[in-house]
């Protein structure tokens, strides 16, 4: 977790913006931050 100035919250997992309160101008809605999570692709062995 990295914290900023301005107010910033944005969720970011391998790299990947998951999703970012300026880009949307709001906070995420219950379980949208998890759902996005479980979509990334996952590397199966």
């Amino acid at each position: 977790m990295l914290v900023g100035g301005r107010g910033q919250f944005d969720v970011v997992a391998d790299g990947e913006l998951i999703f970012s309160k300026q880009k949307e101008q709001r906070f995420p809605e219950p379980d949208e931050v998890i759902g996005a999570l479980r979509s990334l692709s996952v590397p199966t062995a």
